[in-house]
């Protein structure tokens, strides 16, 4: 019996891109070929929490075009990719029966159901090397670590620690790789995946959507390239971020840096070449916070686990509900007592998208007014969102329910927000039409 060839495995997971990919560049800098990998994990498509699956058809349309834009972009590089649907753990035994895994390299993740499945993986594979990247992180844990003994509680605080001596590290110059290793005999083949493989129907996205765009590393580019040196909206930035309506009202990047097809290390450097050229304000500095806010619910999440998905999140804080599947309905079908927020309620459902200024009053009526379980309405933006990022979302969600990283408890009002927000009604006549 001949023996198997060694190689090595890139294991892509929310890090669909070329550019500034850390475990692209290692594993590059190995002797031995591999495979590129991502698996649509079928557990993540099935399993339901609260009554709603894991990942809906806006964002399983978003990483299906993301994954087909990777495999274009690993093509020109010659890189060997393998995409499957199934389980983790199925897929990689299938790859180990043709191949002695030597090392996989992939993104470092910390929350609950990304370990699960590594361990799983560990388990049948225990001599397999692991190389893991930060590459989802703005700022590296090691300068964070020199600038706070703990992740404190107060964003504030973490700002100001972090901002003093401001420390962003260069690109990963990963995407001029050259792949010029041994061509690999593959006896598996790459899934036909669509949308009905992963359990939905196809559909045109809603005309009235403020987020027209299609996924992959590709078209992120393009809108970064659009928003900051074709239109100088980064200028503008601060003065329109709390719009409602249309694409340029902010960046729009949060779904590319969610699946990882942007880095957030990428973006930081490209608003410093902005600034360069255009010069700097308190917009350009604004999306520079907004990256450091993303990077904070990392940190708090890396730090204390899974606290973040319990009822009194981190602070260990009673958090008192009544449980009304009426109300939870009428939140969800845009069906309140306020227009202002059945309005943000219908666009999600319609687009998978809602903007910061939605996301901040509909969380906040969910829980202060309707007095129903956060979780339940984190467990929805899980579903419907197109940019969901677990940390995020469950740090904006424990926010505005009180038992998260602002210990006071702040309620919006959401007639006074829409005065202030939509005076001419034209959000609310958008979608309450």
């Amino acid at each position: 019996m001949s023996e198997k060839q060694k190689i090595n495995i890139l294991w892509f997971g929310d890090d669909l891109r070329i550019r500034d990919n850390e475990s692209l560049l290692n594993i590059m800098q190995e002797d031995l070929p591999f495979l590129a990998v991502y698996i649509f994990d079928e557990t993540f498509f099935s399993s339901i929490q609260f009554g709603f699956k894991k990942i809906g058809q806006f964002r399983a349309k978003f990483l299906l075009q993301t994954v087909s834009d990777l495999e274009n972009n690993l093509k020109q590089k010659k890189i060997p990719f393998l995409k499957k649907f199934g389980q983790v753990q199925d897929i990689f035994k299938q790859i180990s029966e043709d191949f002695e895994v030597e090392k996989i390299f992939c993104q470092r993740e910390w929350t609950k159901e990304e370990l699960e499945v590594v361990n799983q993986i560990k388990a049948f594979l225990p001599a397999v090397k692991w190389v893991k990247s930060y590459s989802q992180l703005l700022l590296q844990p090691q300068f964070v670590k020199e600038k706070l003994d703990e992740i404190p509680l107060l964003f504030t605080t973490f700002r100001q620690k972090t901002e003093k001596d401001f420390k962003i590290r260069n690109e990963f110059d990963s995407e001029h790789l050259v792949y010029n290793k041994s061509i690999l005999d593959l006896k598996i083949n790459s899934d036909d995946i669509t949308l009905k493989t992963l359990g939905f129907e196809e559909f045109e996205m809603h005309q009235s959507t403020a987020f027209p765009f299609s996924g992959g590393e590709t078209e992120g580019w393009e809108r970064l390239n659009h928003y900051f040196f074709e239109t100088e909206n980064l200028s503008r930035y601060k003065e329109t971020r709390n719009g409602l309506i249309d694409q340029d009202y902010s960046s729009k990047f949060s779904a590319w840096l969610a699946n990882g097809s942007l880095s957030a290390v990428s973006v930081f450097h490209e608003i410093k070449k902005y600034e360069e050229k255009f010069g700097g304000n308190e917009s350009t500095y604004w999306l520079v916070f907004e990256l450091l806010w993303r990077d904070f619910f990392k940190f708090t999440s890396m730090q204390l686990r899974d606290k973040i998905f319990q009822q009194s999140g981190i602070l260990d804080q009673g958090y008192e509900f009544e449980s009304d599947q009426n109300l939870i309905n009428q939140w969800i079908n845009g069906e309140t007592d306020s227009d202002f927020i059945n309005a943000n309620m219908l666009e999600i459902k319609n687009t998978g998208w809602m903007s910061n200024r939605g996301r901040q009053n509909v969380a906040s009526y969910f829980c202060k007014i309707l007095k129903q379980d956060w979780r339940i309405g984190a467990a929805y933006f899980e579903e419907m969102l197109l940019d969901y990022d677990v940390h995020s979302n469950y740090g904006n969600w424990m926010y505005l329910a009180g038992v998260g990283n602002d210990p006071r408890s702040r309620t919006f009002n959401a007639e006074k927000q829409a005065e202030q927000y939509d005076s001419e009604y034209k959000f609310r006549n958008l979608w309450l039409k």
